[in-house]
């Protein structure tokens, strides 16, 4: 099963409202293909594992081994692992957090997109449960050492250094990468201390669109520059006109959530509707708002007036 955020009626779920049962609870970030996340799994039926991973195709190969083994105790989730952290489990509530092979982000200048940082660690143990432990298996000595380092200077974390479960060996980059003769690290970080800044869910809203008087243009002038808000960026990437008025291509990025949604212009029964297009089913973020903001203020120099805001 797919988790989607904008259909769960409240930021973060219960367990058992994914699940349908309760079950120690256990995240992996990254899970590729799923093969380690379809083991895992079958080891331990007694468990709840959400998967985040960023890639589309992925998810899709993860979600069809999930199926075809008959797999139940397993809920995918597209998109960054902080944000599944953040939004989709409970403060004190994760058994383990599992990060096999991460991107280590080789080059210097990338160094600051690693996950396994500082800040992260110190947020993690908010949802961690008491004992709760993350397990790093990486291939990359310089990365592994960075995280270390990175974990130590929390002071929330007992960290231990023992060679890597056989298991944590079975992901498909591990099996190409034992075949190249490479040396695997790996680190157990068990939470001892958590950090005391509280790491609240994202906030979201019911709707973002504006009501307003006029006729709809014949072009839709929007700006090309970046719509800037607190903590992220909106680009209008493409309007096209249709039958019903326009339909505007948005790209937000907020922290760790990255959307791509429509956002539509067209004539309704109360006036024209500019606003967040039901299609996708996009979660109503601030920075989702903050580009309704923008379209609504285009549309406002072409001399429509507003009557209801909702933005």
């Amino acid at each position: 099963m797919l988790v989607r955020p904008a259909l769960l009626p409240e930021l973060p779920p219960e367990p058992k409202a994914l699940f349908v049962r309760e079950g120690p609870l256990v995240v992996e970030v990254g899970f590729g293909d799923g093969r380690f996340t379809a083991h895992y799994a079958r080891t331990h039926p007694e468990r709840l594992i959400l998967g985040a991973e960023v890639s589309a195709a992925s998810v899709q190969r993860a979600l069809r081994r999930l199926k075809r083994e008959g797999i139940g105790n397993v809920r995918l989730y597209l998109g960054k692992g902080a944000f599944a952290l953040r939004n989709l489990v409970p403060p004190r509530s994760v058994l383990e957090v599992i990060v096999n092979f991460p991107d280590p982000w080789p080059k210097k200048r990338h160094q600051g997109r690693r996950l396994l940082q500082e800040a992260f660690f110190r947020r993690l143990s908010t949802r961690l449960a008491e004992g709760g432990r993350l397990l790093l298996t990486t291939d990359h000595e310089d990365y592994f050492a960075f995280a270390l380092e990175e974990a130590r200077r929390t002071g929330l974390y007992r960290i231990e250094t023992p060679p890597p479960p056989e298991a944590h060996l079975l992901t498909k980059y591990a099996l190409k990468w034992r075949q190249a003769g490479r040396a695997f690290f790996h680190a157990v970080f068990t939470k001892e201390a958590e950090d005391p800044t509280p790491w609240p869910p994202m906030r979201r809203y019911a709707m973002a669109h504006a009501l307003l008087n006029g006729p709809l243009p014949e072009a839709l002038d929007l700006p090309q520059a970046p719509v800037r808000f607190p903590g992220g960026v909106a680009v209008f990437l493409e309007a096209a006109r249709g039958e019903r008025g326009f339909y505007v291509l948005t790209h937000v990025e907020e922290e760790d959530l990255t959307q791509d949604l429509l956002l539509e212009v067209r004539k309704s029964a109360h006036g024209l509707y500019a606003g967040v297009s039901r299609f996708g089913t996009p979660l109503i973020t601030e920075g989702v708002r903050a580009a309704v903001r923008a379209l609504v203020a285009a549309l406002e120099a072409l001399g429509l007036q507003v009557v209801q805001d909702h933005t």
